[in-house]
């Protein structure tokens, strides 16, 4: 007679889903910065063991580095803002808000999983979140450069400073109308700095 539990798990083992484990390592990142997560809790999230981790991605931080890189993949509706011959005053504006609306909708993950990265403790981990910060503040002060090339640094400079800030509003609990009125006070400032009304 077969042992039915011991033949349930004989066979060849689920398919390993690389963008689910991406997805549910990422969950794990933004909930607790790159050091507040071990290997171990990242491979039992990912339902795998950590020599399978290792084997999929090479490290903690190759992993991390990939988390990022889809998170960065999924800031399409900046990319789409930020497209030529859109107004910039507008555009930034609204990246703002919906950058405020972002960081504070999911309490279990507040913030922005790059930016809180950039802060971080762990100087390798913060040097991989910054490489793709830097691009971010690159796509903002080269779309602001096409109709305001004397502004393009501050402007980009500015934005990043306001979206840092309302990152960490939201990890520490701010309502999310907070954050976004100020959204809404640096959008007036920064059209202000463009010269519009």
């Amino acid at each position: 007679m077969v042992d039915k539990e011991k033949s349930r798990g004989r066979g060849r083992p689920r398919a390993f889903d690389r963008d689910e484990a991406l997805q549910k390592a990422q969950a794990l990142f933004h909930a607790h910065g790159y050091e507040g997560v071990g290997v171990a809790a990242l491979a039992d999230a990912m339902g795998i063991n950590p020599p399978s981790l290792y084997a999929a991605f090479g490290s903690k931080a190759a992993l991390y580095e990939e988390v990022l890189a889809r998170y960065d993949c999924a800031a399409a509706p900046m990319r789409d803002l930020l497209a030529p011959g859109g107004d910039p005053g507008e555009a930034l504006s609204t990246l703002l808000r919906e950058a405020a609306a972002i960081y504070a909708a999911d309490p279990q993950a507040p913030g922005c999983l790059v930016l809180e990265g950039a802060r971080g403790v762990d100087q390798d981990a913060s040097c991989r979140a910054r490489a793709v910060l830097d691009l971010s503040c690159t796509r903002m002060r080269d779309f602001v450069a096409m109709t305001h090339p004397d502004k393009a640094q501050v402007v980009s400079d500015y934005m990043a400073a306001i979206m840092s800030g309302m990152s960490a509003d939201a990890r520490a609990g701010k309502p999310a109308a907070q954050i976004l009125a100020v959204a809404d006070m640096a959008g007036l400032a920064i059209r202000a700095m463009l010269g519009e009304r």
